[in-house]
């Protein structure tokens, strides 16, 4: 059975997740990290006004003051139906104001673009998970099983107040049999196939600690600077490279690419895999990260005072490992970069979260593949491997197929979609609302409605 909405329903989904994104960008829920930061409660009120006279009230938690997250579920009307988890952050990381064009927080719209810090990552789909669950409950489509639909907190910073607590302490309210979350949906190539997040990176941090030498400001000859130790740490470390390593996932993107063959030849061959990365432009960061553990230090402190030069530095490192990267193999990695600096530097932690990935042979995968295919009727799906982290990771290490989906339009391509990850100048372009969110309203009806009759 097909489950098309008209001109008129489809351009009232759009709306309304256009004007509910807007509300969460101006939320302002960001997250430095820090436990008193994020706010999301915020945008809890905010959606719990959204859905209200909906019938659909749902369960707040709040693990740390401020810190909530708000979880609605649609009971199916078979108990041995699979369920579909719908799991949208609400948080977004800080700004550098000076580097945007314009304010991140206001989410205005200018030429067919909606601006603002979330709105690729990810309150565009956290928008329309939120319409598509409205739209459910208030039609008079039945479920066969359950809907969940999951605004959670400090995805961007680990998700300790988020989908991790509840996983540790309300694993009933956010568990299903499938999940979709970030993030997906960019083409690649002329066919085109779309990019589906199957799986993850691991992660491995680590601290540096540096010893130096303390001493006067003003007499530094003979000291050996704690800071300077660092800065030639951070050197090494930043351009130490790991093991080239051809996935699955990049294989088959790479042949995905409309790029010359040799090129391509070139990007799954770990010899000559470097050679190819000046030729893909915006998508050379992802290409790299795709087939390498990468090592970026990223926060590095020395010193409290101008006239004391400091003894001690740390440089905090964020690891992200390939699978079958051992903890092991990122301390290897560590001294090899260091060589000498080990008598002065100390590796901290030992912190290992492993990769993730999830089967393509499910019926949601072929659900998805549907929903692609009414907007670009020749596209694949593209099977790909996140470089970040999301929150699908902990359903993933249950053996819960987990999926990163959307929709994008014709004007993106990965290596754009990318760049505003974390970035400057964040936005998203109001077709790919669109097209968002009819898929994802096509896809919860088609897997939760009586035409599959799947069994578990």
């Amino acid at each position: 059975m097909e489950y098309t909405l008209s001109g008129s329903e489809r351009s009232s989904l759009a709306e309304q997740t256009t004007e509910l994104l807007q509300q969460l960008i101006r939320n302002r829920c960001v997250n430095d990290g820090t436990a008193d930061s994020g706010h999301e409660l915020r945008t809890v009120r905010t959606l719990q006004d959204f859905f209200e006279g909906s019938g659909l009230t749902g369960v707040v938690v709040e693990p740390h003051p401020e810190r909530a997250s708000l979880i609605v579920r649609i009971e199916g009307s078979d108990p041995s139906a699979p369920s579909l988890a719908l799991v949208g952050h609400t948080d977004v990381v800080p700004v550098e104001p000076a580097g945007w064009e314009r304010d991140p927080f206001a989410a205005e719209i200018v030429d067919g673009f909606l601006w603002g810090r979330g709105a690729i990552d990810m309150l565009n789909l956290t928008a329309a998970y939120a319409v598509v669950t409205r739209e459910i409950a208030r039609s008079s489509f039945r479920p066969r099983g359950d809907l969940v639909f999951a605004a959670v907190a400090d995805e961007e910073s680990g998700s300790t107040f988020g989908v991790e607590w509840l996983t540790d302490n309300r694993l009933d309210l956010i568990d299903a049999d499938y999940v979709l979350t970030e993030s997906g949906g960019a083409p690649a190539g002329r066919q085109p196939g779309i990019g589906v997040m199957v799986g993850e990176k691991g992660a491995a941090a680590r601290m540096l600690r540096v010893s130096g030498n303390p001493g006067h400001g003003s007499a530094p000859w003979g000291r050996r600077n704690a800071a300077v130790v660092a800065a030639e740490a951070v050197r090494r470390v930043a351009q130490f490279s790991t093991p080239t390593v051809i996935t699955p996932q990049w294989r088959s993107y790479a042949a995905a690419l409309d790029l010359d063959e040799a090129v391509r030849a070139q990007l799954v061959d770990p010899e000559r895999f470097f050679d190819a990365l000046p030729q893909l432009g915006d998508l050379a960061g992802f290409a790299h990260a795709s087939t390498h553990t990468t090592i970026s230090p990223n926060v590095v402190r020395a010193g409290e005072k101008i006239n004391v030069i400091p003894g001690e530095a740390t440089i905090a490192l964020d690891i992200r490992i390939l699978p079958g990267v051992s903890a092991d193999d990122v301390d290897g990695y560590l001294r090899e970069a260091l060589g000498d600096l080990l008598g002065e530097v100390t590796i901290e932690g030992d912190q290992l979260g492993a990769s993730s990935l999830s089967p393509t042979d499910t019926p949601l995968f072929d659900v998805l593949r549907g929903a692609v295919r009414r907007a670009y009727p020749a596209a694949e799906l593209l099977p790909m491997l996140g470089v970040g982290g999301t929150d699908g990771r902990f359903y993933r290490r249950r053996g819960v197929p987990a999926y990163g989906f959307g929709l994008l339009s014709e004007r993106w391509d990965y290596g754009m979609f990318r760049t505003l990850f974390h970035g400057h100048n964040e936005r998203i372009d109001l077709e790919s609302l669109d097209l968002t969110v009819n898929a994802l309203d096509h896809v919860v009806r088609e897997f939760l409605g009586d035409r599959l009759g799947l069994r578990r």
